[in-house]
């Protein structure tokens, strides 16, 4: 009988994956305006399977599932808990086109030509030591079956764990690229959005610089993105947006440590002026922003001060599209 349970609830997770499968893709709504999606909830079966089944089922990222859901044990979650699966956000504050990727809440958007949809991808990104950085670029190749050749600075990194790695990793199941690759112009085009051969790591920091997707999310973005496609990456740990019906939110993820002594659910959150403008409005509600800013929890948070403002506001710019930090060597 427990067989035949632990077999139903395997069976319903298919099924709620296969009814997710368009779940990242949303309406775009009018530039004066940055929320889309809803959350939703899940109450974990007595199945045995971790939280990543979960987040792959709902095509969302691992740290995003622990953000919402603290205290959830991340390779056996209670059965019977009710978990919230964060698919409500903020747009990225920067221009609509091509491909977005906010490293700081592990998301990749991707604006297709016509205007009038985005679809959302989590993504793994680099680890410590091996940081994803900030660029605009565009995508310069496509690259199906790839090989991996490590690099030297991902030698040495793996050296020092005591591990070789080989000349050259072929295209096949073993690759840690997986099936499809897309090159990024900037620098000696070291990064690459591409796939993976692991079942975990998206939605976390995994890789050696480059930006990971979980298989099916690769070969979507691969079919559908030209060569040429704008690439933008940014670190925008908080978002906020006044939308047209004058209800103001904050969305705060947990910033990226900078080494192993760093705790990114207490070390402080730099701001840019914008977001201090925002949060010291007479509009906002300052004890709800600090509770914000100190739960972290990925989701939009209603912030107004009393009843909403109804005046529609321009969709304001207040990160400079064109930020980039010095190359690295690492892809």
């Amino acid at each position: 009988m427990k067989r035949c349970l632990t077999h139903l609830s395997s069976l319903l997770l298919l099924l709620i994956a296969s009814s997710c499968v368009n779940a990242t893709e949303y309406p775009l709504p009018p530039e004066n305006s940055r929320l889309i999606g809803e959350n939703t909830t899940y109450v974990v079966p007595d199945d045995g399977r971790p939280l990543e089944s979960v987040a792959a089922a709902y095509k969302t990222g691992l740290l995003g599932m622990l953000e919402a859901n603290p205290g959830t044990d991340p390779w056996l979650p209670a059965p019977g808990t009710k978990l919230t699966i964060p698919l409500q956000m903020l747009l990225p504050d920067t221009r609509r086109e091509g491909i977005v990727v906010n490293v700081a809440e592990l998301r990749l958007y991707y604006y297709p030509k016509g205007g009038d949809r985005v679809i959302v991808y989590p993504i793994g990104i680099g680890q410590l030591g091996a940081n994803t950085p900030p660029m605009v670029t565009r995508i310069s190749q496509k690259i199906p079956n790839p090989s991996w050749t490590p690099t030297p600075n991902i030698r040495k990194r793996y050296a020092a764990e005591g591990k070789t790695l080989p000349v050259t990793v072929p295209a096949g199941p073993q690759n840690p690229m997986g099936l499809f690759a897309l090159r990024l112009a900037w620098g000696a085009g070291h990064y690459l959005i591409h796939g993976t051969n692991a079942d975990f790591g998206i939605g976390m920091r995994v890789s050696s610089g480059c930006i990971r997707l979980r298989p099916d999310d690769i070969k979507a973005l691969f079919d559908s993105v030209p060569t040429g496609t704008r690439v933008q990456i940014v670190n925008q740990p908080v978002k906020y947006a006044t939308e047209p019906d004058g209800k103001r939110y904050i969305e705060v993820h947990q910033p990226l440590s900078h080494s192993d002594r760093d705790d990114p659910q207490t070390m402080p959150i730099l701001l840019t002026s914008g977001a201090k403008k925002f949060i010291n409005s007479g509009l906002s509600d300052g004890q709800v922003i600090g509770d914000a800013l100190k739960r972290r929890s990925g989701m939009p948070v209603l912030v107004n001060s009393g009843e909403p403002e109804q005046a529609t506001l321009p969709y304001s710019r207040n990160q400079q599209d064109s930020d980039a930090l010095p190359s690295q060597s690492t892809p």
